[in-house]
């Protein structure tokens, strides 16, 4: 978290810790006292460095075995940390774990370590052999352990999510064993499951806790916590805030452009959009307020600007790394696949930002931060750790290697600034490279004890997932739902194209319901196995897909009602929260549509740089003027405030750009000409009639 913003004009920001907490997806830890906050981040640190040392030296019995102690050591730092509750009852009570949780703590260190315990005979454990040569036909304790294990896990989903998604995996489970005695005619019928089967498929299978989703929470996900905890305790997050003021200081779109880099950069030490939101919001949002941006525009615009940090490379979201295992293919190739799609999403943020700026008649705000290149000295080498992750992932690298080298990279030079603030301080007597190395050693300890425990929630959502994901595999209930899905468009039209377009528009309502109730990994997971044959089915290639479901799914955080990143901005400034949910809404609107153009036609691929160099070249072009044909309807503004015709005019236009086939493309370039002509034969002098319109629109939000 950034302590200090540049400006020192913060009087009154809320806290963000408060806020991340009461608006996350995740809920919030607990805030344990000395000796018990002690003891969990010794507990957090030795399995960080158990983590770094898979990397390098895995274990010879092979990921399943090292997955099984995994969750055997997350799982009961979870009940340590979270409490039975949402909130306190009483803020100054103690908030230790009380005896019930250290029992379920107990319990889920046992029952995770069961199948790889050494001892014991008579279908007792046995040793992890052992355990996996009673497959399909587990014995009674087994089928014990299991069972605990699944209802802790589903517990642990509760206490760090909410009860929906335990809820979810509950009906799954109900399905599938009373899955048989469904009429045999309907077609989500099946012979069902027997219990030791479904305790078979979760505990002893490689589909069930202990599944692709798991595998990347232990491997990809808490690697890449770590790193952004390493690299924020070098202090690069307050350099990417600084950086970002000193680069468009001097001009009344500065505030706005200001916000959505800082979010952008800021996303590379936060996994959270709501928490990228709030960090940005109580650093950001008194400029924005100088400014003279009104509360729902501006929470609109640290939503958006959040949330983009998480659909940018290099870190992208949890569900990218999903994504690299699900398709076979290399995380680099999933980063190259989100080039395009970022810039067209930080266009659309830009174009809004200069639309409000004239809109609004903001004001120049003097920030008192050094110039561009004094920053850049002092903080360039932040970049150095990112710049190590892409370059090892270009030579082929594995992803969870090149992290760590660039956590390394990060720590390093955490100890060369941890060198100068020393220096900078008083001696007291010691020497300099004791009191050095005995604070860096601390931040650093502190750092890993930070991944792991903020990555606590997505281990839990992960193992849940897997419930989802065995149940699905042995009833074939997502091939049966995704054939319904695609049957329910035909029945509304026999035309191919009209059935790819409908299956891809109820695709993206569900995904985007689906994201309200639950987070977003376990949204991306559900909606794949579900949705995604779908779209296959009907021609989509399978990066396409994957591409379109990981995007709606991080836009879940965006979408009204619930839009947590919006809730979270219009908590840090005081704004009306359904008016900042559409605001945010403007301001993505690029995000939501982007998506269906790269599954609705084959030069979609383009966007994904999947096509030769000229498709790829017409294909962003066209999309960039259907992003601005959106800024233009949404924003009211083409060269001077729009009236209700050119605005009209931009909905097909924005519409037909982004259906990627010649032919609508150049309909839609007619349809934007169109309307920028309407517009400016509808104003007589259009020097005289902007600069009037903007003194009336800053008037009006000054009044």
């Amino acid at each position: 978290m950034i302590q200090e913003p540049p400006t020192g004009e913060l009087d009154k920001r809320p806290a963000p810790v408060e806020t991340v907490g009461a608006h996350d997806e995740e809920r919030p830890a607990r805030r344990l006292g000395p000796w018990w906050d002690r003891f969990v981040q010794v507990c957090a640190i030795g399995i960080a460095l158990l983590v770094l040392w898979q990397v390098f030296f895995p274990f010879a019995q092979g990921v399943q075995f090292w997955l099984m102690i995994f969750v055997a050591l997350t799982l009961p730092l979870v009940f340590l940390s979270y409490r039975r509750t949402a909130r306190r009852r009483d803020p100054d009570a103690a908030d230790d774990p009380g005896a019930l949780d250290l029992t379920l703590a107990a319990l889920s260190l046992l029952t995770g370590l069961y199948p790889v315990l050494p001892f014991g005979s008579g279908g007792f454990a046995g040793g992890y052999d052992a355990f996996l040569d009673r497959g399909g036909q587990l014995s009674t304790w087994d089928i014990l352990a299991g069972t605990v294990l699944l209802l802790l896990i589903l517990e642990a989903t509760r206490r760090t999510t909410g009860l929906v998604l335990p809820i979810v995996c509950l009906l799954f489970l109900g399905y599938a064993y009373y899955g048989g005695y469904l009429p045999q005619n309907w077609g989500v019928a099946h012979a069902g499951v027997d219990f030791s089967q479904i305790v078979n498929g979760l505990f002893n299978d490689q589909s069930g806790f202990y599944g692709i989703p798991t595998g990347v929470a232990a491997s990809y996900i808490v690697l890449f916590t770590i790193y952004g905890a390493v690299l924020n305790s070098s202090g690069a997050g307050k350099f990417f805030v600084d950086f970002s003021f000193a680069l468009f200081r001097g001009s009344r779109t500065a505030p706005g452009r200001t916000a959505a880099t800082s979010g952008f950069l800021l996303g590379t030490v936060s996994g959270s959009g709501t928490a990228t939101t709030v960090t940005l919001g109580a650093v950001t949002w008194p400029v924005l307020r100088r400014a003279g941006y009104p509360k729902e525009n501006a929470g609109g615009l640290l939503a958006a600007s959040g949330i983009g940090a998480i659909l940018s490379p290099p870190t992208l979201g949890a569900a990218a790394f999903i994504i690299a295992e699900y398709l076979e293919t290399s995380y680099l190739t999933v980063m190259v696949w989100a080039i395009i799609p970022t810039v067209l999403y930080y266009l659309g943020i830009v174009l809004a930002v200069e639309i409000d700026a004239r809109r609004f008649g903001a004001r120049e705000v003097a920030v008192d931060v050094p110039g561009v290149w004094r920053v850049l000295r002092r903080g360039v080498h932040h970049f150095a750790s990112l710049a190590v992750i892409v370059v090892f992932l270009a030579l082929d690298i594995p992803p969870f290697t090149a992290v760590v080298y660039a956590t390394g990279v990060a720590a390093l030079f955490a100890l060369g600034a941890t060198v100068f603030a020393v220096r900078a301080e008083d001696p007291d007597g010691r020497p300099l490279w004791v009191r050095v190395l005995r604070r860096w050693l601390a931040a650093l300890a502190g750092a890993l004890a930070e991944g792991i425990r903020g990555a606590l929630p997505v281990v839990a959502v992960c193992a849940a997932a897997g419930v989802i994901t065995s149940v699905i595999t042995k009833t074939g209930l997502g091939q049966v739902l995704a054939e319904a899905l695609v049957e329910f468009a035909r029945l509304l039209s026999p035309n191919a194209t009209v059935v790819l377009i409908l299956t891809v528009l109820f695709a993206a309502v569900a995904v985007s319901v689906l994201g309200l109730a639950v987070p977003v990994t376990a949204s991306f997971i559900i909606a794949w196995v579900v949705i995604g044959p779908a779209l296959i089915d009907l021609g989509v290639d399978r990066p396409e897909a994957a591409m379109f479901i990981f995007y709606y799914a991080v836009l879940s955080e965006v979408t009204p009602p619930t839009a947590l990143a919006a809730v979270a901005a219009a908590a840090i400034t005081g704004g009306s929260v359904t008016a900042t949910m559409w605001q945010t809404w403007k301001y993505t609107l690029p995000a939501f549509l982007v998506p269906i153009a790269f599954v609705l036609t084959d030069n979609g691929a383009a966007l994904l740089l999947n096509g030769t160099a000229l498709q790829v070249l017409w294909v962003t072009a066209a999309s960039a003027l259907g992003v601005a044909a959106l800024a233009g309807l949404t924003g009211g503004w083409l060269l001077g405030p729009a009236r209700l015709p050119e605005r009209l005019l931009c909905l097909p236009a924005a519409a037909l750009l982004l259906y990627l086939q010649p032919v609508s493309v150049g309909i839609g370039v007619a349809c934007l000409a169109a309307a920028v002509v309407v517009h400016v034969l509808g104003r007589r002098n259009p020097v005289e009639a902007e600069e009037a319109d903007e003194g009336k629109e800053a008037d009006r939000a000054n009044a």
